[in-house]
């Protein structure tokens, strides 16, 4: 395996504030910001050449943003990340705009202004494809259900579900007992629906947690990791059994607020509430190890986490890109380099980026919120 050292930066394009991870598909990059110049602020979903940086096309709208997010201290900012999928992209801005727009040239084919009742909140977890549907938790709506429904070619609405309030965590769809099952963590539970109609399959209370956490639920085999608690998947009918924690306080279920678990084997590995990368035995939630190499153990800190067969990538909320081994025995850093310098809060004396990177073509794709870079990667050998 080479070293990152001769890691070299292929391209960069400016942009603007923004949360969510750039989308790479059909040799074009996708990444959401926004732009604001007091008492105006706009969105913008930007597409790319990936091989070059060249802007190939823009699609901007003027967004309402409540007062304290004009303050270029802490601006309001798109979080969701874009999904591609028939040659469409769809897009939610932090306000609600929902677009779905042509990927090769941005043309508009459908937008939806969703109605944010309350001005202090923003939306936030990701939109997911699940067969003709456009499947969106909207963390910003109450009161109301959280989980909304749309044909992804019309959008009409199909269904909704869950009137409660959601977390910021993204869901996911999976298959279990022959059934596709909608995983959705709100605040007050982690929830099992057939995403064809909204229906329930299952429920778990999860009380007292945190309401900022963003991890994304993660699954293997028959198990089902949300954040601090795994659950065993039934084989035979559509249904879960908690497997751990046991006899925890409620807000010590959460495991990190920034960075979603992976499976390894019969070993999960992410980073903790504290910052520190941890390697935890799957079935029984027991700790092996724990470092605090990767980062600095401080709250706020975020480990991505991308397997490449042999080692792993790990993008750090210092903008550092690693190359690791990671297994039960411990953590093997085999190299390291600045990827991009962090940026937010922009006033703030310790600065971060959390967005995750993307990667494609043995490159990896990243975005601050000043700007988006391509850096090509050593193989994995």
């Amino acid at each position: 395996m080479e070293s990152f050292e001769r890691l070299q930066i292929s391209w960069r394009a400016p942009i603007g504030f923004g949360f969510s991870s750039p989308v790479v598909a059909q040799g074009r990059v996708f990444v959401t910001d926004s732009q604001i110049s007091r008492p105006k602020a706009r969105e913008r979903v930007l597409c790319f050449d990936a091989q070059t940086g060249r802007s190939v096309w823009t699609h901007a709208y003027e967004v309402d943003y409540p007062e304290w997010a004009l303050d270029p201290k802490s601006p309001l900012s798109p979080r969701p990340t874009p999904i591609l999928s028939g040659g469409k992209i769809y897009a939610l801005g932090s306000r609600g705009r929902l677009v779905c727009l042509q990927a090769r040239d941005g043309t508009v084919l459908w937008e939806k202004n969703l109605e944010n009742k309350n001005k202090d909140s923003t939306f936030t977890p990701s939109p997911l494809i699940e067969g003709n549907l456009l499947i969106l938790l909207l963390e910003g709506l109450p009161p109301g259900p959280c989980v909304i429904a749309f044909d992804k070619d019309s959008g009409n609405e199909i269904w909704r579900a869950l009137d409660e309030p959601a977390t910021l965590s993204s869901p996911i769809v999976l298959t279990a007992a022959g059934k596709r099952q909608l995983i959705v963590w709100t605040q007050s539970a982690v929830t099992s629906l057939d995403p064809a109609t909204g229906k329930l399959y299952w429920r778990e209370r999860y009380s007292g947690g945190s309401t900022y956490a963003v991890p994304t639920p993660v699954t293997e085999g028959n198990l089902l990791f949300v954040n601090g608690m795994m659950f065993q998947l039934n084989e035979k009918t559509p249904a879960a059994s908690l497997l751990w924690p046991d006899g925890l306080a409620p807000s010590r279920k959460t495991m990190s607020e920034t960075s979603t678990a992976i499976f390894q084997g019969n070993h999960l590995f992410t980073c903790n509430i504290s910052g520190e990368l941890v390697c935890i035995e799957a079935k029984t939630g027991r700790i092996v190890w724990e470092t605090n190499r990767v980062t600095e153990a401080k709250s706020g800190a975020s480990i991505h986490i991308t397997p490449t067969g042999k080692s792993a990538l790990l993008f750090n909320d210092r903008g550092e890109l690693l190359r690791a081994l990671l297994g039960p025995k411990g953590y093997v850093e085999i190299s390291r380099a600045v990827l991009l310098k962090p940026t937010w809060p922009p006033q703030g004396a310790t600065k971060a980026v959390w967005a995750p990177p993307a990667f494609a073509g043995r490159h990896v794709f990243a975005r601050n919120d000043e700007e988006l870079v391509c850096a090509p990667l050593q193989p994995d050998r």
